[in-house]
């Protein structure tokens, strides 16, 4: 483990299976300052709470569904049986807000975070509002549910989003930063939170270990050099630098949550490709989307 990278129960805080970046986080990351996630699962009946801070939210349910109460409100959010069965629906709360997150059935899910100050009212939104992004053709088609980015809600830093790669495929590709305050880039930390499964109609046995594979290398001077082997609940955490590929072994799907926010004063996701890869973009147009896609219920 570095302080990039923290497989599942590495970071563990009570009832929370992973908590990194959060106000009440117990884990100190050197440097790390504008984004969080946090990861639990709720037994049958259970709850969990998350009390106010200077931080925004968004609750995503990743296994199950669940109820958010919010300021005496509940909010339903019917959730989904995986992260690979399409999009769920999930919950925004903006600063010095309260949560309770019950399940009446349990389940599993995320709390994507960030540092705040503007003050967002709380926002549902369901699966049917989350826009769906086929990205990439080939073996790097990727599916992307953009609920969180600037486009689908008013939000003061963070940009959410997941991804769904099918096995084989590569995705966050070709590789790409966002490190630096400049003309058509935005300097933002990311968080991948990873679950992988075996993919259907796959012929790995049952004692299979679903893996997926995540990269991240230096830009500039500053030394980064992660290249792991990623597994569910896993974290690789994106200070700087190149990033991608995220790669699906053949035969296992991959899933991802990204969370980013930055310092900078416009929240939007602009990218730099490494130049000795960005070329591949130029092949999409040439190329077909995986027929695999879309990933639905």
């Amino acid at each position: 483990m570095t302080d990039w990278v923290y497989p599942a129960g590495t970071a563990t805080d009570g009832a929370w299976q992973t908590s990194i970046g959060a106000a009440d986080s117990q884990l100190d990351v050197p440097g790390w300052a504008h984004t969080g996630i946090k990861i639990a699962v709720l037994a049958p009946g259970e709850s969990l709470s998350m009390p106010a801070a200077a931080e925004e939210r968004i609750i995503v349910p990743l296994q199950g569904a669940f109820t958010a109460a919010v300021d005496g409100q509940d909010h339903e959010l019917a959730g989904r049986p995986s992260v690979f069965s399409g999009p769920s629906d999930v919950l925004y709360t903006g600063i010095d807000t309260a949560v309770t997150v019950s399940s009446a059935a349990g389940g599993r899910f995320a709390v994507a975070l960030a540092p705040a100050q503007a003050a967002y009212p709380t926002r549902l939104v369901t699966a049917a509002q989350t826009p769906v992004e086929i990205r990439g053709a080939g073996n790097c088609s990727r599916q992307v549910h953009n609920f969180g980015t600037p486009a689908a809600l008013e939000a003061d830093r963070f940009i959410v989003c997941e991804v769904i790669t099918p096995a084989g495929n590569w995705s966050s590709y070709p590789p790409h930063k966002h490190d630096e305050e400049k003309v058509g880039e935005s300097n933002l930390e990311e968080i991948y939170y990873f679950e992988t499964r075996v993919a259907k109609d796959s012929p790995a046995p049952e004692t299979s270990d679903p893996v997926g594979y995540a990269r991240v290398y230096a830009s500039d001077e500053r030394p980064i050099d992660v290249n792991v082997e990623v597994r569910t609940g896993d974290v690789v955490l994106v200070p700087y630098g190149w990033h991608g590929p995220a790669m699906a072994a053949p035969g296992y799907d991959l899933y991802y949550l990204n969370v980013m926010a930055g310092p900078g004063r416009v929240r939007e996701w602009l990218i730099s490709d490494d130049p000795h890869h960005g070329w591949v973009r130029g092949t999409w147009d040439q190329e077909s989307i995986d027929p695999r896609l879309p990933f639905t219920s």
